[in-house]
């Protein structure tokens, strides 16, 4: 039978991928509305459209709060739809809202509710809330059939931003200086004053290719402009007025009156498979030059093709060398004869050093634990990524991202047991119990002990992002009841195997490792190592601290994929090259430089967040910064293990491949 074609493949590959899009998520298939019948049926599709509001968050602040928190108008019949772990995790919050509309019906100037602040004191400290959120320019986040209410203006250039989110307010400072949103409008000009946004025109656009056919419509698109306005008359407001202000320092008591618009647009060139498209395309910094990422791979890919062919050419230079001297008679080579013995071994130092390559490290206890949880978040961290890549994991399904790495996570405990015993086993390990305790319960008892920590913080400061203690019991159970467990199968059976050979048996006396040049020691080697693979992930570890931390949508999972291989194949190749060098040299103390040379692009990721922080951020409060580094230490952790184990495993292959081709009496 003929083998299939490569291009062939290549192309059905993409042909499935591009098809993948037309078939509907789970969960995410389109809701119909239509206007009610004459009767007040409503038929076979929606006639009601429920807003909900979700959590506030701040760019200047890590601390998220609930829409309740601020004292906004409530829902008399409040309901919250159930969320998934990834949504509790990251502090999504969503809610019913008193913002309900009618398919079709256009509103003018509804009233909402009116809030009251009176002189008392419980009255004063949430209105000094509702200032200190305006402030912090604290964004309420509104959803309409599962879709973001965007707030679109004009930037620089003339060009159009739509921001899944809008402010509560804003303020003009005591010099007359505008922030934030109020330089919108050249009405918010008196100092120390707030500006509160009571008011919002809703604009619902709707795809119907034929309303005759009883289909209903979809909605494709929800708009907003917020607007600050004085109501004359709290219980027919009119919408017009001078902007709802409320001086700094006021100490009388404050009315603020709700108030919305609604109006409905049909608009059937946008299909609603690609309702998100105008979000995603114009956010800022999305319309990143695509050239400037091809190029930044190129450069990595000749880099690490340009290692290879040095790396395979010398070394197979120098294995014929040594083979071919090892079975010949010295005494009848020809004076014509290029090299001497003596200086193939002076230049090719890594053959010296065959008794002693393989011999156990220090530690390697911890090594094998470290290179069990790396293999467990590798797969976990693939996995992910290629369903992502698919669209299961877009940013419609909220919380689904996190959701999906936290089950992948418990569920391969076995992978990582096994992996740690085996390699435990081959070090010369007999403590097999600590081995197994120690792979189920260091890395994350660290992350939980350190999530645990940032959590009892966000309790404190009452936010919203505090995981629930009852979901705090339930990990704990996933941890202990599932992952613990697996690790320990995985365990059970990679001791049962016997340890892995070396192709060369190790000396009983360890030899001397002669004196190391400044580029051939640990440290610069180290160093040196994770500049490469850090210098192929750090345009998009931008995009990745954007969406974290100034909450915008991350949807380039396609080309973080494609870094996510390139970082693969850079730590393997940086590693084993500078592995090459040492052995060069003699020195044969590779098993923890390995691990440490690739995964030593984690502090470069560290020292990144930290110019990240003082540089793009404008985050304010101890608190806040407490919980930016608390969170940034776990992923730095994370990512070390990772990098640190394809470094270790890349040159553990590479090792034993080049000592099995030797031919060593």
């Amino acid at each position: 039978m003929k083998s299939l074609n490569p291009s062939l493949i290549f192309l059905l590959s993409l042909t499935l991928v591009s098809t993948s899009v037309g078939f509907y998520l789970p969960g995410l298939a389109p809701v119909s509305f239509c206007e009610k019948n004459s009767n007040g049926d409503e038929g076979e599709c929606q006639t009601e459209i429920q807003l909900f509001v979700n959590r506030l968050d701040s760019v200047e602040s890590v601390l998220p709060y609930e829409y309740d928190a601020f004292n906004f108008c409530k829902d008399k019949d409040e309901r919250r739809p159930s969320e998934n772990l990834g949504q509790v995790l990251f502090g999504e919050r969503i809610e019913t809202s008193p913002y309900k509309f009618s398919f079709k019906a256009d509103k003018a100037c509804e009233k909402v509710c009116t809030i009251s602040y009176e002189t008392n004191e419980e009255d004063k400290l949430k209105l000094d809330f509702l200032k200190r959120g305006m402030e912090l320019n604290y964004q309420h986040h509104w959803i309409v059939d599962n879709m973001p209410v965007t707030w679109c203006y004009l930037v620089e250039d003339n060009q159009k931003v739509c921001n899944p989110g809008f402010p509560i307010g804003c303020l003009v400072n005591q010099e007359g200086t505008p922030k934030d949103a109020c330089v919108i409008n050249a009405d918010f000009n008196r100092k120390n004053t707030y500006y509160v946004f009571n008011h919002v025109d809703i604009t619902i656009i709707y795809h119907s290719e034929d309303e005759t056919t009883g289909m209903g419509a979809r909605l494709v698109a929800a708009t907003l402009e917020p607007r600050s306005i004085k109501h004359g008359d709290d219980e027919k407001p009119t919408c017009e007025g001078s902007p709802m202000d409320i001086p700094v320092d006021s100490s009388s008591s404050v009315k603020v009156t709700y108030t919305y618009s609604v109006k409905f647009k049909q608009n059937n060139e946008i299909k609603w498979a690609s309702r998100w498209d105008y979000i995603l395309v114009s956010m800022p910094h999305s319309n990143i030059q695509w050239f400037s990422i091809m190029n930044s791979l190129v450069i990595v890919l000749f880099l690490s093709g340009m290692v290879a062919m040095i790396m395979l050419r010398t070394l197979h230079k120098d294995i014929a060398r040594y083979n071919q001297m090892d079975q010949a008679d010295w005494v009848k080579i020809p004076p014509a004869a290029n090299f001497t013995y003596e200086e193939a071994q002076e230049e090719s130092g890594w053959k010296q050093v065959h008794g002693d390559v393989f011999r156990p490290p220090k530690m390697g206890m911890l090594l094998s634990v470290f290179l069990g949880q790396g293999t467990q978040i590798f797969i976990m961290t693939f996995i992910t990524l290629f369903l992502a890549c698919l669209g299961f994991l877009s940013p419609a399904n909220r919380g689904a991202l996190m959701t999906c790495s936290v089950v992948l996570w418990v569920l391969l405990g076995t992978p990582a047991g096994y992996v740690s015993s085996r390699l435990y086993k081959t070090f010369g390990g007999e403590k097999w119990k600590t081995n197994v305790l120690l792979t189920a319960l260091l890395c994350p008892g660290i992350v939980f002990v350190d999530f645990f920590l940032m959590n009892l913080i966000l309790w404190v400061e009452g936010s919203s992002a505090a995981v629930p203690f009852g979901t705090l019991v339930a990990i704990l159970a996933l941890w202990f009841g599932i992952s613990v467990p697996l690790t320990f199968v995985g365990a059970y059976f990679g001791f049962k195997k016997p340890g892995i050979e070396p192709p060369v048996r190790t000396n009983q006396i360890p030899r001397q490792i002669p004196q190391q040049s400044f580029f051939t020691k640990p440290v610069p080697g180290i160093i040196m190592g994770g500049i490469l693979p850090f210098g192929c992930i750090f345009i998009q570890l931008f995009f990745i601290l954007n969406s974290i931390w100034s909450h915008q949508m991350y949807y380039m999972f396609g080309f973080l994929f494609l870094v996510f291989i390139i970082l693969l194949i850079t730590c393997s190749e940086a590693t084993v090259l500078l592995c090459y060098f040492h052995l060069c040299a003699e020195d044969y103390h590779w098993w923890w430089r390995s691990f440490l040379t690739s995964g030593f692009t984690a502090v470069y990721l560290f020292f990144y967040a930290v110019h990240y922080f003082y540089s793009k951020l404008q985050i304010v409060g101890l608190a806040s910064t407490i919980l930016y580094f608390g969170y940034t230490s776990i992923m730095v952790l994370i990512f070390f293990i990772f990098t640190g184990t394809i470094g270790f495993f890349a040159c553990y292959l590479f090792v034993n491949k080049i000592y099995s081709v030797l031919k060593v009496d």
